[in-house]
């Protein structure tokens, strides 16, 4: 019994990576491979070749036609080297099963670079690093513009929230009010980081509800921060010209059918 014990003592059979140990080689290579797909970027949807091949070159124009992004690298090359990101809270959150508790790890991220764009993530997942990466993907494809504008007179650059605008998540409620410049972000910890990635630099703050609860805190915040653009203002009173949309206007080149490489090689190869 000592030597069939001893055997078996450390399951290599059948459970734990006893009898496992190659399985690291192809996670490892899986990786790498990961990390290639990310460099070699292929877009999948109209609004990503039209910005791969250069023809939006901001995200006004993006904005302009209301065209939803789908995919983060969008962003990534439009204003990717200005981004900045802030994990803002990692929490455990459970569920209740026959085994017993699942326990998986949310994460709230936020992304801007400080110059009117700003984006909240979050992710739930049973990895802190698997988590954290959704969350960053998530802000970013919810990037919104903020608009910025003055307490007094209109001198210098934009530099706090235009009017007074409130948003409200769960029983948080986040009052955003104009500040002379010079006053600074008055905030709690929470939505001074966010207002700070949106780049606002002055803004008197007021908020109610369970602001303990991290989550709803920042969601009111960016709800805001949303809001600062559904304010009609007699600066937007003046007659729109309307534009065409970028899928209509590069329609021949999104129509066109990319030559692959791979069928011309065999082309070459059937010949001779």
């Amino acid at each position: 019994m000592a030597e069939r014990g001893g055997e078996r003592g450390a399951f290599g059979r059948g459970f734990g990576r006893g009898g496992r140990g190659d399985r690291g080689g192809p996670r490892g290579r899986r990786r790498a491979g990961r990390r290639e797909e990310e460099e070699k970027w292929v877009p999948v949807t109209k609004l990503g070749r039209l910005v791969r091949e250069g023809k939006i070159r901001s995200l006004e124009q993006i904005y302009l036609h209301s065209l939803p992004i789908k995919e983060y690298q969008i962003i990534d090359t439009l204003i990717g080297h200005k981004l900045k990101d802030e994990v803002m809270k990692i929490m455990p959150v459970q569920k209740q099963t026959r085994a017993g508790q699942r326990t998986r790890f949310k994460a709230f991220v936020v992304v801007g670079d400080t110059d009117g764009h700003v984006g909240l993530g979050v992710k739930c997942s049973k990895e802190v690093a698997t988590a954290i990466r959704g969350a960053i993907i998530l802000a970013k494809l919810s990037v919104i513009p903020v608009r910025r504008g003055y307490w007094g007179n209109k001198i210098g650059r934009p530099h706090t929230v235009p009017c007074k605008v409130t948003g409200k998540c769960g029983s948080v409620t986040v009052r955003m009010v104009p500040a002379p410049r010079g006053a600074g972000i008055v905030a709690a910890r929470v939505p001074k980081k966010v207002l700070q990635f949106a780049g606002i630099d002055d803004v008197f703050t007021s908020s109610r509800g369970s602001t303990k609860t991290l989550g709803n805190f920042v969601k009111a915040t960016f709800e805001c921060l949303l809001k600062t653009y559904g304010f009609l203002t007699p600066d937007f009173w003046r007659e729109t010209r309307f534009v065409k949309s970028p899928y209509q206007e590069y329609t021949d080149l999104l129509t066109a059918k990319p030559i692959s490489k791979a069928v011309i090689t065999e082309v070459d190869q059937v010949e001779p």
